[in-house]
């Protein structure tokens, strides 16, 4: 399996590095990142003192080299990656969070042109919990209330992070709602009683923190909490390297890590 790895410089780009070298059957065909990254011009796998022969470049133009591009950048950038990758016909696991509606639909209409992995969150531990999510919710429909912790490194530009806003999709799904009609994402002053079918969310930064949430299910006389803490951005890695082998072999279609794990 080719794949191209975008960011290769960055914190995530570099542990997708890391994890497509631990695979025999998989290479490093293409890494770009901006000209001003750390690394840009050398050895993508220079940091852990190996020699790909792929470099750092800025250039998109050789993504017909790769059968698919991991993108875990920025809103702004996956989207206009997304042309590219259309292009060249060239499938995509899209991990990036903080896109809006628009770019959402931007993805979904690429999807009709080449095949797409798009989630929140790639680790395989945090969707066994968006299932478990899926049944508390059904379970506790009526008199327990929801609110979702989130924590992040204080380098996190998003917030509430994607993994959370996926939690709460997940669980308003459950219930019969729909997120942005429930969402709670401040509270500060008189605010009045929390009202029944809400569910809040909070976020915290800090630190060097890789990534914790929890899912709080408040009733009378009882709570129950759902949490998934990650040490190591290499969960988010390896099972990027999952979704792509997911694609192989797939020319179109818009797919999140339910599919890939078959928990859909």
């Amino acid at each position: 399996m080719r794949v191209a790895i975008a960011g290769a410089s960055g914190r995530m780009g570099r542990m997708l590095i890391e994890a497509a070298l631990s695979f025999p059957d998989t290479a490093i065909t293409v890494a770009f990142d901006r000209t001003d990254s750390q690394g840009f011009g050398g050895d993508c796998a220079a940091f852990l003192g190996r020699a790909t022969g792929v470099s750092v470049g800025a250039d998109m133009s050789d993504l017909s080299a790769a059968d698919v591009l991991i993108d875990f950048t920025r809103p702004e950038a996956t989207l206009a990656h997304i042309e590219s990758c259309v292009a060249a016909g060239v499938n995509m696991v899209i991990g990036t969070t903080g896109i809006d509606a628009a770019g959402k639909r931007i993805i979904e209409d690429a999807s009709k042109r080449i095949a797409i992995v798009f989630a929140p969150n790639m680790g395989v531990g945090v969707n066994a919990v968006f299932k478990l999510l899926e049944l508390a919710g059904r379970i506790l429909r009526e008199g327990f209330d929801v609110e979702i912790v989130e924590t992040h490194h204080k380098h996190k530009v998003d917030a509430p992070s994607g993994t959370a806003l996926k939690m709460g999709e997940v669980i308003a799904h459950a219930r019969g709602q729909v997120l942005d009609e429930v969402a709670v994402f401040a509270r500060e002053g008189i605010v009045g009683e929390r009202p029944r079918e809400a569910i809040g969310f909070a976020s915290v930064r800090g630190g060097d923190v890789v990534g914790d949430h929890t899912v709080l299910f408040a009733g009378t006389g009882e709570r129950i909490e759902i949490t998934h803490k990650a040490t190591s951005r290499m969960t988010y890695a390896v099972g990027s390297m999952r979704a792509a082998r997911f694609l192989e072999g797939r020319r179109s279609g818009l797919f999140d890590m339910f599919d890939v794990l078959g928990l859909n």
